[in-house]
């Protein structure tokens, strides 16, 4: 089976909550976080905080960790919800 989940890259982050309830409307089965640390890509992107927030929406969540240690963000990003 096929699902689908979008990047929240792809979201106005000026309007995260209407964001996530369009992605939800148009069938998404999850939201997908890509998380950088900066270190192993050189890129910023969300924390556990922003996670936690997006989990308490309408659509269940996922992590990509792109990071130099991941076993440092496992039980924050658990907790948040992926």
């Amino acid at each position: 089976m096929v699902k689908i989940g979008p990047s929240l890259l792809s979201a106005d982050f000026l309007n995260m909550g209407r964001e996530l309830d369009r992605m939800a409307q148009a069938g998404a089965d999850y939201i997908h976080f890509d998380v950088m640390d900066g270190t192993f890509v050189p890129n910023l992107t969300f924390g556990a905080p922003v996670m936690r927030w997006a989990a308490k929406g309408p659509l269940k969540v996922d992590a990509h960790l792109m990071v130099e240690h991941p076993e440092t963000f496992i039980e924050d990003f658990s907790r948040a919800g992926a």
